[in-house]
């Protein structure tokens, strides 16, 4: 195995390890020895244990450019109501599938969030941002810088909607896609419009 398949694999293992446990019992012999590696060869790839998490968090929390196209395949490019439902939708998927590490590091609330952590997810969320416009065919839209602006506020309601969700359990996962679909849409087709361009 080359050195970037098993800087990978470590990831992959590590990944399972600090989503399956909090922070304090993660142990990278355990990585190491699941990854049947050395734990030397987890500190030349990553550094420390806090380098290897927060690695992990960044890999989690960037949205990766093929997401935008697999979540709205096979939907024509007018179908704005239809993009939208089909992103939240992707998102809320991803979400619930890593829900104790989105829970721990990602959430509007994340008890373990510290100024590192936090870089990590502001550059996400600009991420985040270009792959929605990407998804809903807004790259070219005229008002594209303030709709980025507007869909970064927006990421703080989908943040607080999911943990409604996942933790508090006050809505649904249906009320969720809705109330998100919803605002979305309404971001771009009415508030927005209101302003120049």
């Amino acid at each position: 195995m080359g050195p970037t398949e098993r800087r990978e694999q470590i990831l992959a293992v590590a990944a399972r390890h600090f989503e399956g446990r909090s922070y304090s019992e993660v142990s990278t012999y355990a990585i190491a020895e699941e990854a049947g590696v050395g734990r030397p060869l987890i500190h030349y790839y990553f550094g420390t244990k806090r380098d290897l998490y927060l690695e992990v968090v960044r890999r989690f929390a960037m949205v990766p450019p093929d997401v935008p196209a697999a979540a709205v395949r096979g939907i024509a490019e007018d179908a704005l109501d239809e993009r939208i439902h089909a992103s939240i939708d992707y998102w809320l998927s991803v979400t619930s599938r890593h829900q104790s590490m989105w829970i721990s590091t990602i959430s509007f609330d994340a008890p373990t969030r510290d100024r590192e952590i936090a870089q990590i997810i502001e550059q996400a969320d600009e991420i985040a941002a270009d792959r929605m416009l990407e998804a809903l065919g807004l790259t070219t839209h005229p008002q594209r810088k303030r709709l980025h602006a507007m869909f970064l506020a927006f990421g703080g309601l989908a943040r607080a909607a999911a943990w409604q969700w996942l933790e508090r359990h006050a809505l649904t996962r249906e009320e969720v896609t809705v109330l998100l679909s919803q605002s979305l849409l309404t971001i771009i087709k009415d508030i927005a419009p209101q302003f120049d361009s």
